[in-house]
């Protein structure tokens, strides 16, 4: 089932998402939207807190063919290295993309889609969407790492498509 994304300004996307206790049939069946979601967007990574639901879930594929799922419950960084600037954007800021400095490397623990813990070191793009996916879980959105003007001049023109389309 497609699920709505939120977009940028909407205060839902400042919500800190909380721990997984268990992965019930109901956390598989999120997984399985967010992916869906995510596929139709198009787009590499989906946080839960992007379709209004606070918990600590991430999805992403940065495959070409689309078919290696990644999925990250309750991740946490154990490490950031280096530093790398790429061009960002996020489903929930459409249209726009900009420069965003993050580590280059990063080693981050999370459970995968039957609980299982693991770890993972990933770099470059990788490394990137981690981080990008794990700062919704804790309410930011990649406009944050912007100066104060960008960030400002794109809400009050997300401000303004949103009267018009309402």
């Amino acid at each position: 089932m497609l699920l709505n994304i939120l977009e940028f300004p909407d205060p839902r996307l400042r919500k800190v998402a909380t721990p997984v206790a268990a992965v019930t049939p109901e956390i598989v069946k999120l997984i399985r939207d967010m992916a869906e979601t995510m596929y139709a967007a198009p787009g590499i990574g989906l946080a839960a807190t992007q379709v209004d639901v606070h918990k600590r879930i991430v999805v992403m594929d940065l495959s070409e063919t689309k078919d290696e799922l990644r999925v990250f419950i309750n991740p946490e960084l154990l490490a950031v290295e280096g530093r790398i600037e790429t061009e960002e954007g996020c489903l929930s800021v459409p249209g726009y993309y900009d420069e965003v400095t993050r580590g280059e490397r990063v080693r981050v623990r999370a459970q995968d889609e039957r609980g299982e813990p693991f770890e993972l070191e990933a770099e470059g793009l990788l490394a990137v969407c981690i981080q990008h996916e794990l700062d919704h879980l804790m309410g930011k959105v990649f406009v944050d790492h912007l100066s104060p003007l960008k960030r400002a001049r794109l809400a009050a023109k997300a401000r303004k498509k949103q009267r018009l389309a309402g």
